[in-house]
């Protein structure tokens, strides 16, 4: 839940920074600013990606869901190593999150 939450945020936080960097260059920054969101993008879509299989895999308790989301959030911190350190806790929430799901229906 706490990483389906900080996910939510950094996702936001991602999509309107770099949507305002864009649109509110003009000329070499407007450049160099879509540059920048090229080489971000798939970070991006690999985090938003995670977000919804984390908040899915939380809402319709499912480990499979919730592996995906966690696995989602480390393919993040590899195709921008430079970001890593921003989902570095939702990956570790979202595993523990994943191994909960095994010992809770264990019960």
């Amino acid at each position: 839940m706490i990483s389906a939450i900080l996910g939510i945020l950094y996702s936001v936080y991602l999509i309107t920074y770099f949507s305002g960097a864009v649109s509110g260059s003009e000329g070499a920054a407007a450049l160099g600013a879509g540059i920048a969101v090229t080489l971000v993008m798939p970070h991006i879509a690999a985090t938003v990606l995670a977000t919804v299989f984390t908040t899915l895999g939380w809402g319709a308790n499912s480990r499979g869901l919730a592996l995906t989301g966690a696995i989602l959030y480390c393919v993040a911190a590899v195709l921008f190593p430079l970001y890593a350190m921003f989902v570095l806790v939702q990956i570790i929430l979202a595993f523990v999150g994943f191994t909960r799901l095994k010992t809770l229906r264990m019960q």
